[in-house]
């Protein structure tokens, strides 16, 4: 069965062109809205597996509209497609609980490729967008006590995954807080592991424990 989209942008022919190769790749455009106030009746009526949504546009923004959508349709996803890759955007976004944040000017397929991982339980982050992040979540751990050795081998989702272990979370929790799927906690447990040159993920918590002394 195809994966449902919602699609959020206010300018028609943006919504036309999107939905035009969405459906190319197999995905079922259920909806189209011009705002954010649209789209939110739109996802209380018709239950979206995906939002597609840009964040600047007229009345309600889409980092406005975010958090109501999920409220919306608690099982959707929602993905950002924008011009604007500020890191302020870009973190207020994730925290909104977006499970992906892409570039306008990525590549027609990519944005396609990026939206059926979404679907499965990944994230997506355009590239540019992933350094960011990685820079700041990179400079946040340093604030939050994961040293330098540390944070300088891992990834910035690795970063998360190990400050969440650290609050003593399982795997199914993790899971909830990063929006990905307990299988994707599992990967990035196993990466961190082998980055750290440990077996456990008591072994890594002591080893953080090592480094910040």
């Amino acid at each position: 069965m195809a994966d449902s989209v919602l699609i959020v942008d206010d300018h028609p022919l943006t919504r036309e062109a999107l939905s035009a190769l969405l459906t190319q790749h197999g995905f079922a455009v259920v909806g189209q809205a011009a705002d954010g106030e649209e789209a939110i009746g739109f996802a209380r009526r018709l239950q979206p597996r995906l939002v597609l949504l840009d964040l600047s546009m007229p009345g309600l923004s889409g980092l406005e509209a975010l958090p109501r959508l999920r409220e919306a349709a608690p099982s959707c996803e929602v993905v950002v497609l924008t011009a604007s890759g500020t890191e302020e955007n870009l973190l207020s976004a994730i925290r909104g609980g977006a499970a992906g944040y892409l570039l306008k000017s990525e590549p027609p397929g990519r944005i396609a490729e990026f939206l059926r991982g979404v679907a499965q339980g990944e994230a997506a982050l355009s590239g540019e967008i992933a350094r960011r992040l990685l820079d700041e979540v990179r400079n946040g751990g340093r604030r939050s006590g994961v040293p330098d050795t540390i944070a300088r081998v891992l990834s910035a989702r690795e970063v998360e995954v190990l400050l969440l272990l650290d609050e003593h979370l399982g795997t199914d929790q993790i899971a909830r807080r990063l929006f990905i799927s307990e299988h994707t906690v599992r990967s990035h447990v196993k990466s961190l592991l082998r980055k750290l040159g440990v077996s456990s993920r008591r072994e890594a918590l002591e080893a953080l424990a090592a480094a910040r002394r």
